[in-house]
């Protein structure tokens, strides 16, 4: 089966719609960030220069600064490990998951394999699908679109010695788990697994996905070869002062709390679907989204799009099909509205 790699939930919005297709929060920007991007406007004569936001990250996550290489949103990170990496034998991406990384290894003449979890399973993760032969794997945690958390400990059991492990912590900070001031599962502080590459966005939760701001954590090595396939001055001088920005303590604490009530929303959300005649809720969801099955789910998207409703499309993801649509979690009114309207459509074609 074919699937359309370069389709993204931004093709699914259009004017007057209510976008329920991006994983972008849409709030007021704090003056904590808003602050330093705009005044880094006055330093555009300069080329940017991106080892204080490098340090920045580095100090959040406890790690070297030669572990991290800041990217052009967390999507070019994919670019320069297929281009990097292309002596890597035998490819692997764990699907269902975001389709940039295998289209990246795909543009870079890779020859893909794919590991499919299972719906009835609820997409949880099997570190033993994965050939032992594989010697570069990629894999989301929280995984896009099904909104599965997989255990760090299993993700981290898919690591090896001689192989790159990529892990896509783009969602990682939407998840949330009461009493722990931590994101849960995430392997971005660890530097004792071997191979381990982690990828991380800071365009979710901030609002910034028109800036191209993310980066990527991993071995000192193999940030060095990354960095030879980046061209010069890839991030710019705004984006490298919202990277500043997001890694302060008062950022973190922001962003925890963010995550708290995007855990109600979330539960709101699935507790409002799983009582929608003939739709199921993928898996257990723990980020900014939520995959639903049901009959005629692609009908239903376009009679959605007729009443008000931007949905994700699920069928361009390996291991889902046209029964599949991403649902992105918004405020309880919101939900409201759209729950209603899906429950009139299928009650109307029953």
């Amino acid at each position: 089966m074919t699937f359309d790699l370069d389709h993204h939930g931004d093709a699914e919005v259009g004017a007057g719609l209510i976008d329920l297709a991006v994983n972008v929060r849409r709030q007021p920007m704090p003056a904590w960030l808003a602050e330093p991007i705009t005044a880094s406007l006055g330093a555009l004569a300069a080329y940017p220069d991106a080892r204080p936001a490098t340090e920045a990250v580095a100090a959040r996550h406890r790690r070297d600064p030669a572990e991290v290489l800041l990217t052009a949103g967390a999507a070019q990170a994919f670019v320069l490990l297929a281009q990097a990496l292309r002596g890597a034998r035998r490819p692997i991406v764990v699907h269902p998951q975001f389709t940039e990384p295998e289209a990246a290894l795909v543009n870079a003449g890779h020859r893909v394999d794919r590991v499919l979890l299972r719906a009835d399973d609820g997409f949880r993760l099997d570190p033993a699908l994965v050939p032992e032969d594989s010697d570069l794997v990629f894999v989301g945690n929280p995984t896009n679109p099904t909104s599965v958390l997989h255990p760090a400990a299993d993700v981290a059991k898919l690591a090896r010695p001689g192989r790159v492990l990529v892990v896509d912590e783009a969602f990682a900070d939407t998840t949330y788990r009461p009493g722990d001031a931590s994101e849960p599962e995430s392997l971005a502080d660890e530097r004792g697994i071997p191979g381990l590459v982690v990828l991380r966005s800071l365009t979710k939760t901030w609002g910034l996905a028109g800036l191209r701001i993310g980066y990527l954590l991993g071995p000192a090595d193999l940030v060095r070869q990354l960095k030879l396939s980046q061209p010069l001055w890839a991030v710019s001088t705004p984006a490298l002062a919202a990277a500043t920005a997001c890694a302060s303590p008062v950022a973190v604490a922001a962003e925890r709390e963010i995550a708290a009530e995007l855990a109600r929303e979330r539960a709101h959300l699935v507790d409002r679907l799983r009582h929608v005649p003939s739709v199921t809720v993928a898996g257990n969801p723990a980020s900014a989204f939520v995959a639903i099955s049901l009959p005629g789910a692609d009908q239903i998207r376009r009679d959605l799009r007729e009443r008000g409703y931007a949905v994700r499309r699920g069928d361009t993801f390996p291991g889902l099909g046209t029964e599949w649509l991403r649902i992105a979690v918004r405020d309880t009114a919101i939900t409201d509205g759209f729950v209603q309207t899906l429950t009139d459509l299928i009650e109307e074609r029953s």
